[in-house]
């Protein structure tokens, strides 16, 4: 980390829902066994330690059960700004998850609350998908922003761990964001796990993501050693 960096942590979505052992509505094969590693950079000294979690409507458009003949994970959607119906763009669609008020849209219990800072809440709005936690990917006008650009900034930070689920959805598009937001991104490998774990979609995601900025590390990365020893 450069002299006078700011350090924040970002765990993204770790949430029942989204969790295996047992399986949640969306589990991601291996993600519950991630808890150790998620609770251990917690207790590194991030200026900022954050959680973002999905917290949807039970009429949340992502569900294709709000579709008639669509099926999850294989069925899609245009999905448009409400306020520029020409700013739009294509989503998969996915079982009914993360439901206000059930179970499923918990923190998982193994992850440590205690350490966490700020908690962001995201997909509030029925109308719109969002997978980044600082909001969907609109931008003509920007829409429905979670104010998480705004808190890091508050609090001076200007470096981003990214840990989490999924991989390649809420993990790459929130550090995508961040960078587009000014911050320097990382994305903790060993702290992530996709919904597809072929090493095909794994490496057209790493690439998606250094070519958009971001530097992918593991725990054992300088970076890392760095905030251990601070």
């Amino acid at each position: 980390m450069a002299v006078g960096s700011k350090a924040a942590l970002a765990c993204i979505d770790v949430q029942e829902d989204f969790c295996d052992n047992p399986d949640g509505a969306l589990a991601v094969k291996g993600a519950r066994a991630l808890a150790p590693i998620w609770n251990e950079l917690l207790s590194l000294p991030f200026a900022v330690k954050l959680a973002t979690r999905d917290y949807h409507p039970r009429d949340h458009i992502s569900f294709a059960s709000q579709h008639k003949g669509r099926q999850p994970f294989t069925s899609t959607l245009e999905v448009k700004n409400p306020e520029n119906e020409q700013d739009a763009f294509t989503t998969t669609l996915w079982p009914d998850h993360c439901v206000q008020g059930t179970p499923g849209c918990e923190y998982i219990s193994h992850l440590d609350l205690s350490k966490l800072t700020h908690s962001i809440e995201k997909g509030q709005d029925k109308r719109v998908e969002m997978y980044s936690g600082f909001g969907p990917p609109y931008r003509n006008p920007k829409f429905g922003m979670t104010g998480m650009e705004e808190e890091l900034k508050k609090e001076g930070i200007t470096d981003l761990f990214v840990v989490g689920l999924a991989f390649e959805y809420c993990v790459k598009y929130t550090a995508i964001d961040a960078v587009a937001c000014g911050f320097r991104t990382f994305v903790v490998e060993d702290g992530t796990k996709a919904v597809d774990q072929s090493e095909q979609n794994l490496a057209a995601v790493r690439k998606e993501l250094q070519d958009k900025g971001v530097v992918l590390i593991i725990l054992d990365s300088p970076e890392l050693e760095k905030m251990k020893n601070s």
